[in-house]
C-alpha cells in the first residue's frame, strides 16, 4: 500500500502558481475569442447599417429627383400654357378686330350696286322659281330695283333662256338700322334667304373662319384633320 505524502510549503506555493496561471491563459484565449466574434458581428452589423442607409438615401434622392423632375416639368407646361392662351388671345382679339372693322364698312357696300345685284342673283339661283320677291331698306328701293333687273338679265344667261321674275316688295323692309342687303323670297313667301349685310358677315364669320385664321396666322400643326 502507497503512502501518501503531504506537499510541501513550496510544492503547494508552485502548484497554486501553475493552476492560477493556467486559469489565466484559458480566461486570455476566452476573451480573445469573445473580442473576435463581438468584432465580426460588428462589422456584420456596421456593412448592413451602411447598406440599409445608403439604400435609404438613394431611395429619398430618387424621389427628390422625380418631385424635382415632375415640379419642372409642371412648371415648363404651366408657363407653355400661359404662353399659349396669350397668342390665342392676340389672335381672338385681332379676329374680333377685323370683323369689327368689317361690320363698321357695312354701311358703304350696302349702296353698291354690283353687290346687291349679286345678293339677289345668288338667292334666285338657290331658289330656282320663276318669281320671287326682294325685300331692302326702304331707302334702298330703287337701287335694288335697278339690281334686280341687272341679275334677270344675268340669270337669263346663267341658266340658258330660263327665266326669273324679281319683284321688289315695297310694303315690308328691311329695318333701317341695317347695313343694307337683300332677304329674298320665293312665290309663297314661306321660304326666305336672309342675304343682309349682317347675316353675310354671321356666316363668314363661322363658315370662312379657319380660312382666315389659316390666311392670317398659319396652318395649326396640333391640328389632326383637315377639310
Amino acid at each position: 500500500m502507497s503512502q501518501q505524502h503531504a506537499l510541501s510549503d513550496s510544492q503547494v506555493s508552485s502548484e497554486l502558481k501553475k493552476m492560477t496561471a493556467f486559469i489565466r491563459q484559458e480566461a486570455l484565449e476566452k476573451h480573445r475569442e469573445i473580442q473576435l466574434k463581438a468584432d465580426e458581428e460588428f462589422s456584420i452589423e456596421k456593412s448592413r447599417l451602411v447598406r440599409s442607409e445608403t439604400q435609404r438615401i438613394d431611395a429619398e434622392f430618387a424621389k427628390k429627383r422625380s418631385q424635382a423632375g415632375m415640379s419642372q416639368q409642371i412648371t415648363k407646361s404651366t408657363l407653355a400654357n400661359r404662353q399659349r392662351l396669350k397668342v390665342l388671345g392676340a389672335r381672338q382679339e385681332l379676329l374680333d378686330r377685323l370683323f369689327e372693322q368689317a361690320r363698321e364698312g357695312l354701311g358703304k357696300k350696302g349702296k353698291e350696286g354690283g353687290l346687291v345685284k349679286g345678293l339677289v342673283l345668288e338667292g334666285a339661283y338657290a331658289l330656282g322659281e320663276e318669281k320671287i320677291s326682294v325685300r331692302c331698306r326702304k331707302g334702298d328701293v330703287e337701287l335694288v330695283k335697278k339690281a334686280s333687273r341687272e341679275a334677270e338679265g344675268e340669270y337669263k344667261k346663267g341658266m340658258k333662256g330660263k327665266e326669273v321674275k324679281v319683284h321688289v316688295d315695297e310694303k315690308e323692309f328691311v329695318p333701317e338700322g341695317s347695313a343694307g342687303g337683300v332677304i329674298i323670297l320665293n312665290g309663297t313667301g314661306k321660304i326666305d334667304i336672309n342675304n343682309t349685310l349682317e347675316e353675310r358677315l354671321k356666316l363668314l364669320e363661322t363658315d370662312a373662319l379657319p380660312s382666315i385664321r389659316t390666311t392670317l396666322f398659319g396652318e395649326n400643326e396640333n391640328r389632326k384633320f383637315h377639310d
